[in-house]
């Protein structure tokens, strides 16, 4: 009986010790996918932030990363994001493989701050330069503001949005949207309840000819007079500015990973 006894134990020890590890890798498993050399963000914040981007990034099978950086070598933030994905490999389905990066330039030689998009992949594709024009263009008004934390979340929540969406389509277009969806709906419902609770009442079947005497009416005179023709010519001015210094396309890293790209100013 004791013998039995110390054989449970042994195997529920052992159980135990081969499931402990299991846990605590699941626990504390989500990759790094923050990099603040600037300082931005609290040790609070970073965490959360990683943590809601591991969580984005597994329903889209991406990476969403984030970097921020006091000042790069000769301004030139594209190369170094370039760079960093050559060299760091990031990919949430193999090393080098879908991506989606922030760079954050706190400082430049003209005092300028900013900010800089790059998609990879999978990202390339449903993340192309216009999609991320459009994440850069929602997100500027929090970095301006100083709101790190928040323009974070808006570009992790943002691109995991932008991807439900097949390439070409525009994720921004009102009949995509859930509530104009429900209100034309319920419009709809609306006038059509309304034409059956109208035509319950009786159909009305008196009209404009039914008091008309066609023996004594008639058209007593018709006049069709042509005066002039006026044409009038106009310039038109073509829009040759870049808007707000902003731009987008894409390009291909030193390692030969080619990616979509979208930046500007804050």
């Amino acid at each position: 009986m004791k013998r039995r006894y110390a054989l449970w134990m042994v195997l529920f020890l052992l159980t135990v010790c081969w499931i402990m590890p299991i846990g605590i890798v699941n626990a504390d498993g989500d990759k790094q996918l923050i990099f603040d050399d600037a300082n931005l963000l609290s040790s609070e914040e970073r965490n959360e932030l990683n943590a809601m981007a591991n969580k984005y990034g597994a329903e889209r099978e991406m990476d969403f990363m984030i970097l921020t950086v006091d000042r790069v070598e000769n301004d030139d933030y594209e190369q170094w994001t370039e760079d960093f994905y050559d060299e760091y490999a990031p990919g949430y389905d193999k090393p080098h493989g879908n991506t989606v990066i922030l760079t954050i330039v706190m400082d430049s030689s003209d005092g300028d701050r900013f900010v800089h998009l790059e998609g990879y992949y999978k990202a390339k594709k449903y993340l192309d330069s216009d999609r991320l024009t459009k994440i850069r263009s929602k997100i500027t008004p929090a970095l301006s503001r100083g709101d790190y934390k928040q323009a974070f979340e808006k570009y992790i929540k943002t691109a995991h949005r932008y991807m439900g969406f097949e390439p070409g389509k525009n994720p921004d277009n009102i009949l995509f949207n859930i509530w104009f969806q429900l209100g034309t709906a319920v419009a709809i419902g609306a006038v059509a309840v309304g034409i059956m609770a109208y035509r319950s009442g009786g159909r009305v079947t008196v009209n404009s000819r039914t008091y008309a005497d066609n023996s004594t009416s008639g058209i007593l005179d018709q006049q069709d007079r042509y005066i002039r023709t006026t044409v009038t010519k106009r310039k038109i001015e073509r829009n040759t500015g870049s808007g707000s210094g902003g731009g987008s396309g894409g390009g291909v890293t030193r390692g030969g990973h080619s990616h979509s790209s979208s930046s500007g100013k804050f």
